[in-house]
């Protein structure tokens, strides 16, 4: 029984190992770079070089007295319709962790500033475990629901990013949490037989 009991343990461990390893090749992008969310930046064009990958963050740096980030659908971010958000915030830093391999659609919701410019959209793609690029990041083809994190609107605190924050495209693609499996129970399995 301890031999079993020590080979479940291996093998959860590298089942942990391989989850930590897919969150670690993540990337957070600040959108706008260094001018942030603002006036006047160019989103089309700063999204059109980024693979955006599922459990990638997108930070949005803005002053939280002028601006908001709202998750809208792909109807209201091209007509820049500000009263169906998905959701909103004003915090002045806006933490969004893409979730879901679909695109996503952002625009700030004080009046005239989406048609000024202040929009985004990006396709987060699935992870691929072979460690391949993925599909272009900019779409505009599919409308689907939210599963976004953001700070609630009208919340006090200021999100605080992740301090490695990456301006460049991820070269490494994450594990996906079912090649993560596969691999614990392959382990499990391996080391199982090894002990026996």
């Amino acid at each position: 029984m301890a031999k079993y009991s020590s080979g479940l343990g291996v093998g959860l461990m590298m089942m942990v190992l391989a989850m930590i390893c897919s969150r670690i090749a993540a990337t957070t992008y600040t959108v706008g770079d260094s001018s942030g969310w603002a006036m006047g930046g160019d989103y089309s064009t700063w999204a059109s070089d980024k693979t955006f990958v599922v459990g990638d963050t997108l930070v949005f740096n803005y002053a939280a007295s002028g601006h908001t980030v709202d998750e809208v659908s792909q109807t209201d971010y091209k007509s820049c319709t500000t009263g169906n958000s998905l959701t909103t915030d004003s915090s002045g830093a806006t933490s969004i962790t893409l979730k879901a391999a679909r695109p996503y659609y952002f625009i700030c919701g004080v009046p005239g500033h989406c048609s000024g410019g202040m929009k985004i959209a990006v396709t987060a793609t699935a992870a691929a475990a072979s460690g391949g690029a993925g599909a272009p990041a900019v779409t505009g083809t599919t409308t689907s629901p939210a599963s976004t994190t953001t700070t609630p609107a009208g919340a006090t605190g200021v999100a605080t990013p992740r301090s490695s924050t990456v301006n460049e495209p991820s070269s490494s693609a994450a594990l996906s949490p079912a090649v993560a499996a596969f691999f614990a129970v392959l382990g499990h399995v391996v080391l199982k037989g090894l002990v026996f």
